[in-house]
């Protein structure tokens, strides 16, 4: 049975209101983002380190409410999809897997649907939003393929599964943005290394005197 759309609207608004609530409580805004990240002060203690904080926490607070909107049009409507082949997994696996010609067509159409939901709650909430985005963006390529192959490049067809697929795609390059779990954790864990890497004791040569005789 499908979850009523607002329902999951609802949801998903609170998960924003405890992600904004996390971040505040925190103590996480954008100047001390970039005092205590590295983006102006502090270096980070590594460079992956510097690139994941700045994936999840550079955004600017505009660019962050449109990464949310974008996160929550992409996971509000992609639900359903999931919740579909769930509901009948047969039908879709003699309908859709079976035409590609893969193996185990009913465990891949559970597969699918439960990698759409979970993929699609994870992009909601920005919890692991890079596992949530390859999710939907690996299910709406075959989705894709699929409907070359049967239908050929049909703007009417392809239009709904580019869209979800670009819109997966962005989220997996651009990140979930400030208003997102993943930047509240993020931002506590590059915090602690920071803090960690700027207590440890310097090392220093002693210093070598050359006397030069006469």
């Amino acid at each position: 049975m499908a979850i009523p759309l607002p329902l999951e609207l609802v949801a998903a608004s609170t998960g924003a209101c405890l992600v904004l609530g996390l971040l505040r409580d925190g103590g996480v805004s954008a100047a001390a983002d970039e005092d205590r990240i590295g983006v102006v002060g502090l270096p980070a203690p590594m460079p992956v380190n510097r690139w994941l904080s700045a994936y999840f926490t550079n955004p600017g607070w505009p660019q962050s409410v449109g990464l949310l909107l974008l996160r929550l049009a992409v996971g509000a409507m992609m639900i359903h999809h999931g919740q579909d082949k769930i509901a009948d997994p047969a039908s879709f696996a003699t309908n859709y897997v079976a035409a590609l010609h893969l193996p185990f067509p009913l465990l891949m159409a559970y597969a699918a649907g439960y990698a759409e939901i979970f993929g699609s709650w994870l992009l909601i909430f920005g919890l692991l939003t890079p596992l949530g985005a390859l999710a939907i963006a690996g299910t709406m390529s075959v989705a894709a393929y699929h409907h070359i192959i049967t239908s050929g490049f049909n703007i009417y067809v392809l239009e709904l599964v580019v869209l979800y697929l670009g819109g997966s795609f962005a989220l997996l390059l651009l990140g979930p943005g400030r208003i997102s779990f993943d930047a509240g954790m993020a931002a506590t864990v590059f915090t602690s290394n920071s803090e960690s890497v700027e207590n440890e004791p310097v090392m220093t040569r002693p210093a070598t005197v050359t006397i030069q005789s006469r």
